[in-house]
């Protein structure tokens, strides 16, 4: 199979309006919902000018609350940004979208954040990445 390499993450990114983000003081009960209300695993946090300020995944709360000994009542009312990863691996609209894809594998991954001049563009989901390349074929 014959993969093009000029498919950009840029071409296949969910946009910002359709990323699931939040700001740092939002409580983790509110990123949650927010992951649920966008059917993904993910919560970028941005500052107010834009700036990727960390990410929160469905894994990191599962893996959280098992290392976690703190009631799941009063963790749910923490600031988000206190259980994100403050520097996530991102790549830029301009990646390759077989890099991304390789990257995504590499690192067991479904969605990378998408950072463009230091602000969130959008998001990168796994699914749509791969349905791109197949229709390649």
């Amino acid at each position: 199979m014959f993969i093009q390499n000029n498919v950009t993450v840029g071409d296949v990114m969910l946009g910002r309006d359709a990323t699931p983000q939040t700001n740092g003081t939002t409580m983790l009960k509110e990123a949650l919902e927010l992951m649920d209300q966008h059917r993904l695993g993910i919560v970028c946090i941005t500052s107010a000018d834009g700036a990727l300020d960390g990410i929160i995944t469905d894994g990191d709360i599962r893996r959280m609350l098992n290392a976690v000994q703190k009631p799941i009542a009063a963790l749910m009312s923490d600031d988000v940004i206190n259980h994100a990863v403050r520097a996530p691996l991102t790549v830029t609209s301009a990646t390759t979208l077989t890099a991304a894809i390789t990257i995504m594998g590499n690192k067991k991954v479904w969605d990378l954040p998408v950072v463009d001049d230091d602000k969130l563009s959008g998001l990168l989901h796994l699914h749509p990445a791969i349905e791109a390349l197949l229709a390649q074929k």
